[in-house]
């Protein structure tokens, strides 16, 4: 089963990253924060069937490296703004799944186009309102671009019959139709890549969708629904909007209406979403479709047999890039015990090393975590690693600056059911887990409720196959990071309360926002 071609875009590829060492690129960059910076503070409404609304009540988006930046204002939406915009997108549905599905296809083309025009503007509206690094911010818009791309050539492979056995004396056709009208809540840490993904996988597929975006990064989803529009995609079939979660969010997955969730986030929350999904209030005629991905507390095994300096290298990338704040991060490092120290000693340096402030300087390799509350809940959980027995070898204070900068930290000797080694801290808080052997440290990295990603460093080949078939995640990597999904891939999703496992960027992803209708007709007799 191979992935669809376009007769004039060809086979599917991933965008190419930017070289930002170029001279040309790194004045781009510069030339698109300074623009950007002067759009900084604008008010926005909702988008509710193409009407532009205002609550009289808006709350702020602001700069995490410059808390007193206000990156913009948004409606405070009400449960009532919920219940219109699904209402709307509802409306919607019976025309828009009418559309062919090249043609809905050729709008995500068209919207890949205007994000590779856009590019160095939206990763500046990361760099703004999340804190992304330069790199981190385009790696993120080249994701949205390979979800638009791969999802088109998808639907067009998924469109009009799949194949099916005949049998004599009957015409028997299989095709896959749309849900309905959806939500999509994506979280703030992959502003551009998750909303769009979710966002274009379910309209592609005939669906209408309202968005709606983590209050912490509303201004990039805005830039988002923009070029959405502007490719093609009607106003009615996409919404905006913005509010709290637990009244306007909650309201929206409640409403008998809404056919489909798509979420990315908290496992707190990704249970409560499925808990108000599994209820069918008056009205409803289906089961809502969840989608779920959650959150993780991915390892990192280091053998006896590794490569100590690569290693490091993969460690020190996973864990703070994009300040640990990815659900792929690598939140604990498993070594075994023959090359502990080793290895300990090797990632103290290196961590040292890094240097942290605002994410507009290119020098800096970490930016801010992105909220103070964020930052507190970070070192409430390094005073927890220290109680528990850990020994803090990097790290563990706020680093200098008026943002939310926390230093990337390491916490060696921890035990496998120590909190820090359990719970999903979201920073940059790394936790070094010595085991006994390779065995101890495979125990211990299937130790926890999650199962997102996972990493073994080792040259056996057969440690290498027993992870591959024990090593229980949904992405796995060997001798390498264990962040970088790409696209079409390594389809991205994990198991247990990682999620649902929905295997983003993969061949069945746009399965969970179709449902499969069989057709048979009995033949006359000849």
């Amino acid at each position: 089963m191979g992935t669809a071609t376009h007769p004039e875009r060809g086979a599917f590829r991933n965008e190419p990253l930017t070289d930002f060492s170029k001279p040309e690129n790194k004045k781009a960059m510069e030339q698109a924060l300074a623009k950007v910076k002067s759009e900084l503070g604008r008010e926005y409404p909702l988008l509710i069937d193409g009407e532009e609304i205002r609550t009289g009540e808006t709350t702020a988006s602001v700069n995490p490296s410059h808390p007193d930046q206000v990156i913009g204002r948004f409606q405070k939406g009400t449960p009532e703004h919920a219940h219109r915009a699904i209402e709307a997108a509802h409306r919607a549905f019976d025309p828009w799944k009418r559309v062919p599905a090249a043609q809905r296809a050729e709008c995500l083309f068209r919207a890949a186009d205007i994000l590779r025009k856009r590019r160095f503007e939206i990763s500046a509206w990361m760099i703004y309102e999340v804190g992304k690094t330069w790199p981190e911010a385009d790696a993120d818009i080249a994701e949205a671009i390979d979800f638009c791309e791969f999802y088109g050539r998808e639907m067009i492979r998924l469109s009009g019959p799949q194949p099916v056995h005949q049998v004599p004396g009957e015409k028997n056709v299989f095709v896959y139709i749309p849900l309905g009208a959806g939500a999509v809540i994506p979280p703030w840490n992959f502003p551009s890549a998750i909303p769009c993904g979710m966002t274009v996988a379910a309209l592609v597929a005939g669906n209408t969708v309202v968005l709606k975006p983590s209050g912490d990064s509303a201004a990039i989803a805005w830039q988002l629904v923009q070029a959405l529009y502007e490719a093609g995609i009607p106003k009615s079939a996409l919404h905006f909007l913005t509010g709290p979660g637990s009244s306007t969010g909650e309201a929206l997955i409640a409403d008998p209406k809404t056919r489909f969730i798509a979420f990315t986030g908290s496992k707190e929350v990704g249970l409560r979403i499925s808990e108000l999904a599994g209820k069918a209030p008056k009205g409803q005629i289906w089961i809502k479709r969840t989608v779920l991905e959650m959150g993780g507390k991915d390892a990192i095994i280091v053998d006896d047999e590794a490569d100590i300096d690569a290693a490091v290298d993969g460690v020190t990338v996973s864990a703070f890039g994009y300040q640990g704040q990815k659900c792929s991060a690598c939140s604990r490092a498993i070594v075994t015990e023959k090359v502990y120290k080793e290895f300990v000693d090797k990632l103290t340096g290196r961590v040292q090393s890094i240097k942290v402030g605002p994410s507009e300087d290119p020098g800096n390799y970490m930016g801010p975590v992105i909220n103070a509350k964020a930052l507190k809940s970070m070192e409430e959980y390094i005073e927890i690693g220290k109680k528990e027995g850990g020994k803090l070898v990097a790290g563990g204070k706020r680093a200098p600056g008026d943002g939310y900068f926390l230093e990337p930290t390491v916490i060696v000797d921890v035990k496998p059911d120590d909190r820090i080694a359990q719970e999903e801290i979201f920073g940059p808080v790394l936790a070094v887990i010595p085991a006994k052997d390779f065995d101890d440290a495979l125990k211990i990295a299937n130790g926890t409720e999650f199962g997102l990603t996972g990493a073994l460093f080792s040259k056996n080949p057969q440690k290498i196959a027993r992870a591959a078939e024990d090593f229980h995640v949904g992405n796995l990597y060997f001798n390498r990071k264990c962040t970088g999904a790409l696209v079409g891939v390594q389809p991205f999703g994990g198991f247990n309360m990682s999620g649902t496992d929905s295997k983003a960027g993969g061949q069945d992803y746009l399965l969970l926002f179709l449902q499969g209708k069989s057709l048979a007709e009995r033949l006359p007799k000849s």
